[in-house]
């Protein structure tokens, strides 16, 4: 069973995430991102940077855990989510971009770099992703649930050909500069530009 198919451990992750939300990352998406685009957010936990995604695009959430799936459909029956794995990301549909706050810490290297394989497969060509993540090098591990920090360059490491970097940054959560974001944007195949795939909106 994982951390978050634990009802008291959802419940203690809720009271711990009080005042804190992702509306500056969404910004820094929104500088790069025509409003109406589609996004995905991966691990949306109790829904809270759906609210911001939902200003300007048209999100989708998802989670692993069922429990925080439940939880946002109750709260808001029209909300468009899905039940996913983070790291294989099993679903037919496409969208322009994908968002995630503080989640793909908890992959191990190998499983991150299955995560933006996946993501690639599922993003329009053009498509763009956004990701928050503990800045640092090293490796911690709390009640089960590992938390892999990152550089710009350590996470670049794990991309292969999948992606490009288009903006990187560091803010303030906790303390100075000990978070991460990174903006990419989804590779093209030789194939895919003579076929001419569908495109993110721009």
């Amino acid at each position: 069973m994982g951390f978050f198919d634990s009802e008291q451990n959802v419940d203690a992750y809720v009271r711990m995430a009080e005042g804190f939300d992702g509306r500056e990352l969404v910004a820094v998406l929104e500088r790069h991102l025509p409003p109406g685009s589609s996004v995905l957010e991966i691990g949306m936990g109790p829904g809270k940077d759906l609210h911001w995604l939902g200003r300007l695009f048209r999100p989708t959430g998802s989670d692993k855990s069922s429990l925080f799936v439940d939880r946002v459909r109750s709260a808001d029956p029209r909300a468009d989510v899905l039940s996913l794995d983070a790291i294989t990301l099993e679903t037919d549909r496409r969208f322009d971009a994908i968002y995630s706050n503080k989640v793909l810490h908890h992959l191990t290297p190998d499983e991150l770099a299955r995560s933006l394989r996946a993501q690639r497969r599922i993003l329009r060509v053009g498509g763009l992703a956004l990701h928050a993540l503990w800045q640092g090098d090293r490796l911690e591990v709390h009640q089960g649930e590992r938390f892999q920090y990152y550089t710009a360059q350590t996470f670049a490491d794990q991309m292969g050909e999948s992606f490009e970097i288009v903006e990187t940054g560091t803010y303030a959560e906790m303390a100075d500069d000990d978070s991460l974001y990174v903006v990419l944007r989804r590779s093209v195949s030789g194939r895919e530009r003579l076929e001419g795939e569908p495109t993110a909106l721009r």
